[in-house]
């Protein structure tokens, strides 16, 4: 029971980051800033997801793949920050 708790507490920090970077990327337009929020937003989903499994296991391979993917997401954006056309 504490374990469903203390993920549904960790979905909702998560969401509330997500929220945070979503309304700096609406100030400076900057896409790093919705890479964060994309990522925190798939976190939250993943904390959710596992709520539904009999036992939860954060090391199973389906749960890093989806981090995997926000964290490729987030790499990208720092990529085209770096490296893409200046303006």
């Amino acid at each position: 029971m504490i374990n469903a708790f203390l993920l549904g507490v960790i979905a909702t920090e998560c969401l509330a980051a997500a929220l945070f970077f979503v309304k700096f990327w609406r100030d400076t337009r900057d896409l790093l800033f919705m890479a964060f929020a994309f990522f925190f937003v798939l976190e939250a989903g993943n904390r959710i997801t596992l709520l539904f499994f009999a036992h939860p296991n954060e090391g199973s391979p389906g749960i890093y793949i989806v981090r995997l993917i926000g964290l490729l997401i987030i790499l990208a954006a720092i990529l085209d920050k770096n490296y893409g056309k200046s303006s």
